[in-house]
């Protein structure tokens, strides 16, 4: 079992404020932490709706989530309003996401988002057949897309030499196939240079990103909040990287200048330094939270 320490619990509950009789999505229900919080909270009275789109998690979650008011579904954000639909649900009190790549994830190396992994580049979340992996992406991308992809959505300074490196080594018949492999060429065109974060994370970031299509699917959860909140219900997102909270910000503001939300927060909500010690994790998470006029 992997161990699981929700990020940001009682701050993402203090922008929820879960109330009996409510109903309420965890679009990100992961291994269920959060949702196990909103439970205790919301009473029997009310609906949770946890939605994943990893099903080992949903796994986890079934198990650690048995109440009969807890209603878990296998999908996108892009898939939420057919979710809603299917259950007869027209407006919701609260929606959360926590998003990025989860520890579950990470420590099973046979998908691949490990940098240490001997396993094949998978990076897929949802093990779709039809999605290309990250191994697939590496073998077949022209050299110009995997720069922009290394640079736009990993903001990687070096992203030219690593996809050079990249082409290379495939036209030699020696295409990069593994996490290993990919981040060697990574520390490589950082010539030993000294970083804050290690020289693989911005290209991990990037190609699990383009796998997953996290951003559109990103927008499209945000959308849905704007349909489905009911008057006074409430969005809270967990962010992890700069691209996601920029997109969470803008979307945020640009809803609130219309009339649709009005912020929780002017600055994103961090994790104190105790909760850092604790669960390093959450370093880098941004909370922003509104509530839906």
């Amino acid at each position: 079992m992997i161990a699981h320490v929700p990020v940001l619990l009682g701050e993402v509950m203090e922008i929820l404020k879960p109330e009996r009789g409510g109903v309420y999505v965890d679009a990100t229900v992961g291994l269920g932490g959060h949702s196990t919080e909103i439970l205790r909270r919301m009473g029997a009275q009310g609906s949770l709706i946890g939605i994943d789109r990893d099903e080992e998690a949903l796994k986890v979650a079934r198990a650690a989530l048995t109440s009969e008011n807890v209603s878990l579904a296998h999908a996108r954000f892009s898939e939420l309003d057919s979710v809603l639909d299917g259950m007869n649900i027209d407006k919701i009190d609260g929606i959360m996401f926590d998003l990025g790549v989860s520890m579950l994830q990470l420590r099973m190396a046979e998908r691949g988002f490990s940098f240490n992994s001997d396993e094949p580049l998978d990076m897929r979340m949802d093990k779709s057949p039809v999605t290309p992996t990250a191994a697939d992406i590496l073998a077949t991308y022209p050299e110009t897309e995997l720069r922009r992809i290394f640079g736009e959505y990993g903001e990687e300074r070096y992203s030219g030499r690593i996809a050079r490196q990249i082409v290379f080594l495939r036209r030699k018949g020696t295409p990069v196939r593994t996490g290993r492999e990919l981040a060697r060429i990574a520390l490589t065109a950082y010539h030993g240079g000294r970083e804050k974060i290690h020289p693989a994370t911005r290209i991990f970031q990037a190609l699990r990103i383009e796998v997953n299509r996290e951003l559109e699917e990103l927008k499209s959860g945000l959308d849905f909040s704007l349909r489905r909140l009911s008057k006074g219900g409430r969005i809270a997102v967990i962010s992890y990287h700069s691209l996601e909270d920029r997109i969470v910000k803008h979307f945020l503001k640009d809803a609130e200048k219309e009339g649709q939300f009005i912020l929780l927060s002017k600055k994103p909500v961090r994790p104190a330094l105790e909760e850092i010690r604790r669960n390093p994790a959450a370093r880098s998470a941004k909370l922003r939270g509104a509530e839906r006029q």
